[in-house]
């Protein structure tokens, strides 16, 4: 015989079916509705209850101008996963990482991840749990990873009695916005070293003519997000270890491996740029891009712990238990570790290293389609990522009435997200196309990609009359485009 709880209980959900099936809330009725009929609120929150199928509709119905996610090649974040990587994470999303005391399986599950990454790096460190943290995006992690530079400068400064008030960072031109950000949150200089089109990487003897007493660390790329290019770090290492011998000076790297370093371990496992190397002493990446985990995780490791500055650990015990924690942020979602873990498993070295090849191939595939179209050429006869850029010849410029941003427009209108936008500066007047290739992207929507760019050129060169953005251009107004790039630099930096 049923308790009265569970008879009442199943009268409830009885109740909730009946109502959900009436005739009003068919899905049919749902654009029957008198919400179906008034504006989506914008300002306050609605004064009444919405049935959750009409709320669903709604809110659904606000993505619908959107491209897919998988044929936007602008974003560098993972757009698949397969269906039990969705199934886990949204199984945990409701998971909160920072308390340890009531999920300490996920903490468990996010050290041997660290585990993973750092061995994946050489890292020397022989501890059981290595030295590393986790971020809310490969952005978090540089931040953790220049914070770290930072103090271990300024500590070093202290104690020798030196000032400690006008820190340094040396990049080059290529940094992601992050670095933006972080300098002007820490008031920490920037010092830049123009990229050219002769030296399309971070050019170490210019680097190192701007370094001194107080540069807390010089930041190579492993995949621009401007170019796709990789900064030699070997060569950079070589270079500092000579410059610290002479100057007495302690400069470290620390390397921003956002892209490459998810991509390196697997295709390049040979070159160094690593911790095989004497002054890498950090590095970050991003779980969600080629990590392929959903957005949002990143990674940063450390060579060994004494290099992680204590000042960067903070303990709560409100949570019921004492817990430390080194990051910018606090709660924090729980289920991008959790897929993490899962890719580690479910892939193993060789099932990312056939992604990651597959990845490349496909860009290597379109770079050389594109080399073959009379307006383009490549920024580089390399591919090292899978991404790329590339821009209309001088030649073909000067007669053309149409630009990139032409392109962009067209190619969005068949779904496609392919961003143009301006190199950084010193050869800002280079407009360029980038195409980012990542699991779930294939050979034949590769073929279909670049079938809408010939047939976008065909028809611009019927064109009469040039385009808006040709006499912008003609003009030299300058001309934005409308994909996002993440390469935008703040007015702050620039005045």
């Amino acid at each position: 015989m049923q308790d009265s709880d569970d008879v009442n209980q199943i009268k409830f959900f009885y109740t909730m079916d009946q109502q959900k099936h009436t005739t009003e809330d068919t899905l049919t009725d749902i654009f029957g509705s008198k919400e179906m009929r008034s504006p989506a609120p914008t300002e306050f929150i609605p004064k009444n209850k919405t049935a959750p199928e009409i709320a669903y509709q709604l809110v659904k119905d606000e993505t619908y101008p959107q491209t897919q996610p998988r044929l936007n090649l602008a974003t560098f974040v993972t757009t698949y996963m397969d269906d039990y990587a969705t199934r886990l994470m949204n199984e945990a999303i409701n998971i909160n990482y920072i308390d340890e005391t009531e999920y300490p399986r996920v903490a468990v599950m996010c050290g041997r991840c660290l585990n993973i990454v750092a061995n994946m790096w050489n890292t020397p460190e022989k501890a059981e749990w290595k030295t590393g943290a986790l971020g809310i995006g490969s952005s978090e992690a540089c931040m953790l990873g220049g914070v770290a530079a930072w103090l271990r400068w300024r500590n070093r400064r202290k104690a020798a009695g030196k000032p400690f008030d006008k820190p340094n960072l040396v990049m080059s031109t290529g940094f992601q916005v992050v670095w933006e950000k972080f300098c002007q949150l820490w008031q920490i200089e920037m010092r830049t070293v123009p990229l050219t089109l002769d030296k399309p990487t971070l050019d170490i003897d210019a680097a190192l003519k701007v370094c001194d007493e107080n540069t807390i660390c010089i930041v190579p790329i492993q995949g621009v997000t401007w170019t796709g290019l990789n900064d030699d770090v070997e060569a950079l290492d070589k270079a500092l270890d000579a410059y610290n011998a002479k100057t007495g000076y302690d400069i470290p790297i620390h390397v921003d491996a956002a892209t490459g370093g998810f991509i390196l371990p697997f295709l390049n496992p040979d070159t160094k740029w690593d911790f095989r190397l004497k002054w890498v002493l950090s590095i970050s990446t991003s779980g969600h891009k080629f990590g392929l985990v959903y957005p949002g995780l990143g990674w940063v490791v450390w060579k060994d712990k004494k290099y992680l500055p204590d000042a960067m650990s903070f303990s709560v015990n409100y949570l019921g238990a004492n817990i430390t924690q080194v990051g910018l942020n606090f709660s924090r979602p729980a289920a991008q570790i959790l897929g993490q873990y899962y890719q580690f498993i479910r892939l193993g070295f060789e099932g990312y290293k056939a992604i990651q090849y597959n990845s490349m191939e496909i860009t290597k595939y379109i770079h050389s389609e594109i080399a073959k179209m009379a307006p383009f050429v490549n920024y580089s006869d390399d591919v090292v990522n899978p991404l790329f850029i590339w821009y209309m010849k001088p030649e073909y410029a000067k007669n053309a009435k149409w630009t990139l941003y032409d392109l962009q427009a067209k190619l969005q209108q068949s779904g496609w997200m392919v961003p143009a936008y301006t190199l950084p500066e010193n050869i800002q007047n280079y407009v360029v196309m980038r195409v980012v290739v990542r699991q779930g992207f294939s050979r034949d929507m590769a073929d279909m990609l670049l079938n809408d760019i010939k047939n976008a050129i065909c028809e611009f060169e019927k064109l009469e009359y040039p385009t808006p953005t040709r006499i912008a251009q003609d003009k030299n107004i300058a001309v934005k485009g409308t994909v996002f790039t993440h390469n935008a630099h703040s007015n702050a930096a620039k005045k």
